[in-house]
């Protein structure tokens, strides 16, 4: 395993936004230079970055892989687990890397599949401090923990690139169906997720502090895409992510071949939870995925004896982005994700119920469903 040098925190040493022009620079070169590894046209190497020290003094290191296509062009970084529970996409990207038929014919792939690494030991979202690393950048390279992790990925792997794809999962005890999360007012991010080619994209900044908003002001067009649940490497995720990613390397003309397209296309403002009003036992009649309008049931609530008590009904027309996988609720817990869809809505389920049942969306959508239980809403 070749490793990079190692980088501390003194200030002045991690590269600023200065060093964007100078990567520019230098990737146009034969030599692509990480610490004192080269990696040069065509070639492909594994480096470590060196982001903190455990109490015995042992370094804490994030793996990165750097391939680079025989000839000069765009650089994509691609990151999974900056929550480090949230895996699928590591699963993605270690398919990435497993792929002898992913040939890049120009520019050059950073893949980052566990970028909080502390989380990821511990199956943990957070950093040791409880910390949340997506909510710590762009960084301090005199901060706490969390800051200077930050800092360094801005520095030495997003400032290194052109575009990045960040790689994300539901919450615990909950799970997405896949959608794009972009600030689509940026010209080239939307160029970006339109090559991705996600049925669904939510229409936001980002909260303030997480990784694809701060990159995306550090002038490297970034998305995210969640998908699935924590602690699953999900084939179907896995399939998703990986059309996705290579969609978008076909539009960079970074590698060859057709780009293909979704079943719809969608993009929304505005989100909302629907939530419980009693407790019980949870009974669903959609899943991630389906089209719900106003007044739709959602889910019956059940007593643990079998009474049949409220049944939750959807507040909003639009489309369900995700779900809890708890079977059982409380007053006030959210149970469904719906994404308001303003216009098309009755289009797109139209779309929908014509897909054969091997498409891909139907597909993710039936298995997504496997995690909760879903019945007939009249049922006896």
């Amino acid at each position: 395993m070749i490793r990079s040098a190692r980088y501390n925190s003194r200030p002045g040493h991690s590269p600023s936004a200065q060093r964007r022009m100078k990567f520019n620079r230098e990737r146009q070169k034969t030599v692509d230079q990480w610490g004192d590894v080269s990696i040069g046209l065509g070639e492909r190497k594994n480096v470590h970055l060196e982001v903190s020290a455990s109490y015995s003094g042992h370094p804490v290191q994030i793996p990165v892989h750097v391939r680079r296509g025989p000839k000069a062009g765009p650089v994509l970084f691609i990151s999974a687990a900056v929550h480090g529970d949230e895996i699928n996409g590591t699963g993605a990207i270690r398919q990435i890397l497993l792929d002898p038929y992913l040939q890049l014919i120009s520019g050059s792939l950073i893949l980052v599949p566990v970028v909080n690494v502390l989380g990821f030991e511990r199956h943990s979202r957070y950093l040791p401090d409880r910390r949340d690393l997506n909510r710590s950048f762009p960084g301090s390279a005199k901060g706490s923990l969390a800051s200077r992790m930050a800092r360094l990925i801005l520095d030495e792997i997003i400032e290194r690139a052109d575009y990045g794809i960040d790689l994300h999962t539901a919450a615990v005890r909950r799970t997405n169906f896949p959608n794009v999360r972009a600030d689509l007012d940026i010209p080239n991010v939307r160029r970006l997720t339109e090559a991705f080619g996600c049925e669904v994209t939510v229409n936001e900044k980002g909260p303030a502090g997480c990784l694809r908003r701060a990159a995306c002001e550090a002038g490297c067009p970034t998305f995210i895409l969640e998908a699935g649940e924590v602690w699953k490497v999900e084939s179907l995720v896995i399939e998703y992510a990986l059309r996705g990613i290579k969609n978008v390397l076909m539009r960079l003309g970074m590698i060859a071949g057709q780009p293909q397209e979704p079943a719809y296309r969608t993009a929304i403002r505005e989100t909302a939870w629907i939530r419980a009003d009693s407790a019980g036992f949870l009974h669903f009649h959609v899943a991630p995925g389906d089209i719900v309008n106003k007044g739709t049931p959602i889910a019956t609530i059940d007593s643990l004896v079998g009474s049949e008590g409220e049944v939750i009904f959807s507040t909003e027309n639009g489309i369900v982005l995700g779900m809890t996988t708890l079977p059982v609720t409380a007053p006030g817990e959210p149970v469904c994700h719906i994404g308001l869809v303003p216009r098309g809505r009755n289009q797109i389920a139209e779309v929908i119920r014509s897909l054969p049942k091997n498409s891909l969306h139907q597909r993710i959508r039936d298995d997504l469903a496997t995690s909760i239980m879903v019945v007939d809403p009249h049922r006896k």
